[in-house]
């Protein structure tokens, strides 16, 4: 992917934690995968408005059960040492 400088105005006591963390090197990166992960949320609230939109808001029963959904997997998951979205086979 092609980069381009920009020039931007952080919050100095912010900036300077973050470069302590990951070093004059990684700051831009870091940086980067900030504005890449809002630009995720952002993109994910447009979709939930356009869902809701098309289909009406999700009720609270949809919630519970999607969260009980969530947790069962969790569940699964735990059990046999791996995370959700681990691909890696595990040695047994």
């Amino acid at each position: 992917m092609a980069t381009k400088k920009y020039t931007v105005t952080l919050p100095e006591e912010l900036a300077e934690e973050i470069r302590q963390e990951v070093g004059s090197g990684g700051f831009s990166a870091y940086v980067t995968r900030a504005i890449e992960h809002q630009r995720e949320q952002d993109r994910l609230g447009e979709l939930v408005a356009w869902l809701e939109e098309a289909h009406g808001p999700v009720t609270d029963d949809e919630l519970a059960s999607a969260e009980a959904e969530r947790r069962e997997i969790e569940r699964h998951f735990a059990e046999r040492g791996a995370a959700p979205g681990d691909r890696r086979r595990r040695a047994s």
